[in-house]
């Protein structure tokens, strides 16, 4: 098990109630540990519809998770 920093933005951070939270898991990759957190928030956004970074830098969603990492989740956003 590694602690995450994980940060949420636009409906992701609406859905969850917060902008960031500290999650605790055994997700091997970044794929894993959406998958977690869209179930305990119930996020409606698939991982085909976001971008994912890790500490500053997008990422793929097979990368590996490593212990103490920040994960920005990002949605898409419309605006004008």
């Amino acid at each position: 098990m590694s602690a995450v920093r994980v940060l949420y933005f636009a409906s992701l951070r609406d859905a969850a109630g917060q902008g960031e939270e500290t999650w605790t898991t055994g997700a091997g990759d970044l794929r894993t540990l959406y998958a977690e957190l869209r179930a305990r928030h119930g996020f409606v956004l698939p991982v085909e519809r976001l971008r994912v970074a890790v500490d500053g830098t997008f990422a793929r969603w097979d990368d590996a998770l490593q212990a103490g990492s920040e994960v920005a989740f990002i949605p898409p956003v419309s605006g004008g």
